[in-house]
Protein backbone atom coordinates (compact mmCIF):
# COMPACT_ATOMS: atom_id res chain seq x y z
CA UNK A 1 0.00 0.00 0.00
CA UNK A 2 1.20 3.52 -0.91
CA UNK A 3 1.79 6.09 1.71
CA UNK A 4 -0.98 8.07 -0.11
CA UNK A 5 -3.32 5.15 -0.03
CA UNK A 6 -2.55 4.54 3.96
CA UNK A 7 -2.99 7.93 4.87
CA UNK A 8 -6.45 8.10 3.35
CA UNK A 9 -7.13 4.98 5.12
CA UNK A 10 -6.41 6.38 8.34
CA UNK A 11 -8.05 9.55 7.57
CA UNK A 12 -11.26 7.56 6.79
CA UNK A 13 -10.86 5.89 9.87
CA UNK A 14 -10.29 8.72 12.01
CA UNK A 15 -13.59 10.56 10.24
CA UNK A 16 -15.42 7.30 10.89
CA UNK A 17 -14.99 6.63 14.33
CA UNK A 18 -13.54 9.91 15.41
CA UNK A 19 -10.27 8.93 16.58
CA UNK A 20 -7.67 5.86 16.54
CA UNK A 21 -4.61 4.35 17.93
CA UNK A 22 -1.37 4.31 16.78
CA UNK A 23 -1.38 0.27 18.27
CA UNK A 24 -4.41 -0.30 16.51
CA UNK A 25 -2.98 0.60 13.10
CA UNK A 26 -0.27 -1.13 13.43
CA UNK A 27 -1.72 -4.42 13.23
CA UNK A 28 -4.49 -3.62 11.38
CA UNK A 29 -2.12 -2.35 8.33
CA UNK A 30 0.81 -4.53 8.92
CA UNK A 31 3.70 -1.66 8.73
CA UNK A 32 5.82 0.03 11.97
CA UNK A 33 4.63 1.93 14.67
CA UNK A 34 7.48 4.57 13.11
CA UNK A 35 5.68 4.47 9.80
CA UNK A 36 1.72 4.98 11.52
CA UNK A 37 3.43 8.30 13.63
CA UNK A 38 5.04 9.56 10.07
CA UNK A 39 1.83 9.16 8.77
CA UNK A 40 -0.35 10.93 11.46
CA UNK A 41 2.31 13.80 11.57
CA UNK A 42 1.64 14.15 7.46
CA UNK A 43 -1.88 14.20 7.91
CA UNK A 44 -1.60 17.02 10.67
CA UNK A 45 0.52 19.09 9.23
CA UNK A 46 -2.26 19.20 6.62
CA UNK A 47 -5.12 19.99 9.70
CA UNK A 48 -7.03 17.08 8.73
CA UNK A 49 -6.32 15.01 12.54
CA UNK A 50 -5.23 16.44 15.48
CA UNK A 51 -2.40 14.23 16.92
CA UNK A 52 -2.78 13.35 20.91
CA UNK A 53 -0.86 11.13 22.76
CA UNK A 54 -0.91 7.14 21.55
CA UNK A 55 -3.22 8.11 18.35
CA UNK A 56 -5.26 10.78 16.62
CA UNK A 57 -8.54 12.55 16.76
CA UNK A 58 -10.79 14.51 14.17
CA UNK A 59 -9.37 17.99 13.71
CA UNK A 60 -10.96 20.90 11.58
CA UNK A 61 -14.04 22.19 11.57
CA UNK A 62 -17.54 21.54 13.30
CA UNK A 63 -20.53 20.56 11.48
CA UNK A 64 -21.64 24.03 11.10
CA UNK A 65 -18.32 25.94 10.25
CA UNK A 66 -17.79 27.04 6.83
CA UNK A 67 -14.36 27.96 5.31
CA UNK A 68 -14.64 31.34 2.94
CA UNK A 69 -14.34 30.99 -0.98
CA UNK A 70 -10.87 31.42 -0.94
CA UNK A 71 -9.60 29.50 1.72
CA UNK A 72 -11.38 26.72 -0.39
CA UNK A 73 -9.66 27.46 -3.87
CA UNK A 74 -7.03 26.84 -2.77
CA UNK A 75 -6.99 23.47 -1.75
CA UNK A 76 -7.13 20.48 -4.06
CA UNK A 77 -6.74 22.27 -6.77
CA UNK A 78 -5.36 19.64 -9.64
CA UNK A 79 -8.37 17.23 -8.43
CA UNK A 80 -11.09 20.36 -8.86
CA UNK A 81 -9.71 21.08 -12.54
CA UNK A 82 -9.11 17.45 -13.41
CA UNK A 83 -12.89 17.10 -11.99
CA UNK A 84 -14.00 20.19 -13.61
CA UNK A 85 -12.64 19.13 -17.30
CA UNK A 86 -15.06 15.71 -17.03
CA UNK A 87 -17.66 17.29 -15.67
CA UNK A 88 -17.65 19.79 -18.62
CA UNK A 89 -17.80 16.95 -21.08
CA UNK A 90 -21.28 16.87 -19.91
CA UNK A 91 -22.60 19.96 -21.05
CA UNK A 92 -23.94 19.98 -24.40
CA UNK A 93 -24.21 23.45 -26.76
CA UNK A 94 -28.26 24.86 -26.44
CA UNK A 95 -29.04 23.41 -23.06
CA UNK A 96 -29.83 25.09 -19.45
CA UNK A 97 -27.75 24.17 -16.82
CA UNK A 98 -27.68 25.22 -13.10
CA UNK A 99 -24.38 25.87 -11.00
CA UNK A 100 -24.44 26.03 -7.16
CA UNK A 101 -21.90 27.67 -5.36
CA UNK A 102 -18.34 26.06 -4.86
CA UNK A 103 -14.90 26.15 -6.00
CA UNK A 104 -15.67 22.94 -7.98
CA UNK A 105 -18.24 24.55 -9.54
CA UNK A 106 -16.04 27.60 -10.21
CA UNK A 107 -13.73 25.84 -11.73
CA UNK A 108 -16.10 24.27 -14.10
CA UNK A 109 -17.74 27.32 -15.09
CA UNK A 110 -14.23 28.57 -16.38
CA UNK A 111 -14.60 25.73 -18.94
CA UNK A 112 -17.99 26.44 -20.17
CA UNK A 113 -17.70 30.05 -21.16
CA UNK A 114 -17.25 28.62 -24.69
CA UNK A 115 -20.08 26.77 -25.25
CA UNK A 116 -23.15 28.19 -27.61
CA UNK A 117 -26.24 29.34 -26.83
CA UNK A 118 -26.06 28.21 -23.17
CA UNK A 119 -28.83 28.87 -20.41
CA UNK A 120 -26.84 29.17 -16.92
CA UNK A 121 -29.10 29.42 -13.48
CA UNK A 122 -26.53 30.00 -10.31
CA UNK A 123 -26.93 31.37 -6.95
CA UNK A 124 -23.18 31.84 -6.94
CA UNK A 125 -21.64 35.28 -7.03
CA UNK A 126 -18.19 33.96 -8.10
CA UNK A 127 -19.94 31.53 -10.94
CA UNK A 128 -21.73 34.15 -12.68
CA UNK A 129 -18.68 36.87 -12.46
CA UNK A 130 -16.77 34.10 -14.70
CA UNK A 131 -19.28 34.28 -17.39
CA UNK A 132 -19.63 37.89 -16.92
CA UNK A 133 -16.11 38.12 -17.76
CA UNK A 134 -16.84 36.31 -21.11
CA UNK A 135 -19.94 37.75 -22.23
CA UNK A 136 -21.56 36.01 -25.56
CA UNK A 137 -24.56 37.10 -26.88
CA UNK A 138 -26.11 33.65 -27.13
CA UNK A 139 -25.87 33.26 -23.38
CA UNK A 140 -28.19 33.52 -20.31
CA UNK A 141 -27.00 33.78 -17.41
CA UNK A 142 -29.49 34.05 -13.78
CA UNK A 143 -27.95 35.07 -10.78
CA UNK A 144 -30.34 34.43 -8.07
CA UNK A 145 -30.83 36.97 -4.80
CA UNK A 146 -30.13 36.27 -1.12
CA UNK A 147 -28.13 36.68 1.94
CA UNK A 148 -24.41 36.04 0.80
CA UNK A 149 -22.74 33.05 2.50
CA UNK A 150 -18.82 33.06 3.37
CA UNK A 151 -18.47 30.83 0.61
CA UNK A 152 -20.13 32.97 -2.28
CA UNK A 153 -23.09 31.52 -2.50
CA UNK A 154 -26.84 33.28 -2.31
CA UNK A 155 -29.01 31.38 -0.48
CA UNK A 156 -32.48 32.04 1.89
CA UNK A 157 -36.10 32.52 0.62
CA UNK A 158 -35.53 34.73 -2.39
CA UNK A 159 -32.80 32.74 -3.46
CA UNK A 160 -35.59 29.57 -3.42
CA UNK A 161 -38.55 31.10 -5.02
CA UNK A 162 -36.02 32.34 -7.68
CA UNK A 163 -35.32 28.76 -8.18
CA UNK A 164 -38.75 27.40 -7.82
CA UNK A 165 -40.42 26.50 -10.92
CA UNK A 166 -37.22 26.50 -13.42
CA UNK A 167 -36.44 23.32 -14.64
CA UNK A 168 -33.13 22.83 -16.31
CA UNK A 169 -31.00 19.72 -17.76
CA UNK A 170 -28.55 19.54 -15.69
CA UNK A 171 -27.50 20.67 -12.15
CA UNK A 172 -23.69 20.83 -10.88
CA UNK A 173 -24.22 20.78 -7.43
CA UNK A 174 -21.15 21.90 -4.78
CA UNK A 175 -21.12 19.98 -1.70
CA UNK A 176 -19.21 20.49 1.63
CA UNK A 177 -19.35 16.42 2.41
CA UNK A 178 -20.65 13.00 1.35
CA UNK A 179 -20.53 10.29 3.65
CA UNK A 180 -22.83 7.02 2.92
CA UNK A 181 -24.65 8.20 6.43
CA UNK A 182 -25.31 11.53 5.23
CA UNK A 183 -25.57 11.85 1.70
CA UNK A 184 -24.52 15.16 0.55
CA UNK A 185 -24.37 18.11 3.35
CA UNK A 186 -23.79 21.89 3.59
CA UNK A 187 -22.26 23.51 6.80
CA UNK A 188 -25.50 26.12 5.95
CA UNK A 189 -28.44 25.97 6.59
CA UNK A 190 -30.28 28.18 4.53
CA UNK A 191 -27.91 27.21 1.71
CA UNK A 192 -29.31 23.39 2.24
CA UNK A 193 -32.36 24.33 1.55
CA UNK A 194 -31.71 26.77 -1.56
CA UNK A 195 -29.59 23.59 -3.07
CA UNK A 196 -32.93 21.16 -2.62
CA UNK A 197 -34.72 23.67 -4.69
CA UNK A 198 -32.22 23.46 -7.23
CA UNK A 199 -31.74 19.58 -7.40
CA UNK A 200 -35.93 19.42 -7.83
CA UNK A 201 -35.47 21.65 -10.60
CA UNK A 202 -33.00 19.53 -12.35
CA UNK A 203 -33.72 16.62 -14.91
CA UNK A 204 -29.69 15.21 -14.37
CA UNK A 205 -27.93 15.51 -11.18
CA UNK A 206 -24.14 15.57 -11.00
CA UNK A 207 -22.12 15.63 -8.28
CA UNK A 208 -18.39 17.23 -9.21
CA UNK A 209 -16.57 16.55 -5.24
CA UNK A 210 -12.75 15.50 -5.16
CA UNK A 211 -11.89 12.59 -2.55
CA UNK A 212 -11.55 14.83 0.68
CA UNK A 213 -15.11 15.30 0.97
CA UNK A 214 -15.84 12.03 1.71
CA UNK A 215 -16.66 11.12 5.70
CA UNK A 216 -17.21 14.94 5.88
CA UNK A 217 -20.39 15.65 7.66
CA UNK A 218 -22.17 19.28 7.11
CA UNK A 219 -25.36 20.13 9.41
CA UNK A 220 -28.24 19.68 6.78
CA UNK A 221 -27.90 17.35 3.56
CA UNK A 222 -28.86 18.54 0.82
CA UNK A 223 -29.91 15.01 -1.02
CA UNK A 224 -29.30 11.21 -0.76
CA UNK A 225 -26.28 9.74 -2.51
CA UNK A 226 -28.79 7.93 -4.49
CA UNK A 227 -30.33 10.90 -6.06
CA UNK A 228 -27.19 11.56 -7.50
CA UNK A 229 -27.44 10.38 -11.20
CA UNK A 230 -23.11 11.22 -11.40
CA UNK A 231 -20.76 11.79 -8.99
CA UNK A 232 -17.42 13.02 -10.21
CA UNK A 233 -14.31 12.39 -8.13
CA UNK A 234 -10.69 11.92 -8.20
CA UNK A 235 -8.28 8.90 -7.55
CA UNK A 236 -7.32 9.65 -4.71
CA UNK A 237 -10.44 8.45 -3.03
CA UNK A 238 -10.09 5.12 -1.29
CA UNK A 239 -11.12 2.12 -2.61
CA UNK A 240 -13.94 1.31 -0.12
CA UNK A 241 -15.25 4.94 -0.63
CA UNK A 242 -15.29 4.38 -4.40
CA UNK A 243 -17.45 0.89 -4.01
CA UNK A 244 -19.64 2.56 -1.51
CA UNK A 245 -20.33 5.48 -3.68
CA UNK A 246 -20.37 3.00 -6.93
CA UNK A 247 -22.85 1.00 -5.08
CA UNK A 248 -25.64 3.64 -4.48
CA UNK A 249 -25.10 6.64 -7.22
CA UNK A 250 -25.94 6.46 -10.83
CA UNK A 251 -22.37 6.72 -12.00
CA UNK A 252 -18.82 6.79 -10.64
CA UNK A 253 -16.77 8.37 -12.33
CA UNK A 254 -12.97 8.89 -11.30
CA UNK A 255 -10.91 11.21 -12.72
CA UNK A 256 -6.96 10.92 -12.45
CA UNK A 257 -5.06 14.72 -11.76
CA UNK A 258 -2.02 13.53 -12.40
CA UNK A 259 -2.88 11.47 -16.67
CA UNK A 260 -6.14 13.57 -17.36
CA UNK A 261 -8.18 10.34 -18.03
CA UNK A 262 -11.05 8.81 -16.03
CA UNK A 263 -11.85 5.19 -14.76
CA UNK A 264 -15.67 4.82 -14.51
CA UNK A 265 -17.59 2.61 -12.56
CA UNK A 266 -21.25 1.42 -12.84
Amino acid sequence: MLAQQRQQAILERVRGSGGVRVADLVRELGVSDMTIRRDLEALAERGLVEKVHGGATVAGPGSTEEPGFAAKSARQQPEKEAIARRAARLVRPGTAIALSAGTTTWTLAHLLVDVPELTVITNSIRVADVFHRAPRADRTVVLTGGVRTPSDALVGPVAVAAVRGLHVDTLFLGVHGMSARAGFTTPNLLEAETNRELVASAHRLVVPADHTKWGTVGISTIAELAEAHVVITDSGLAEEARDELAAQVGELVVADAGEGNEARSR
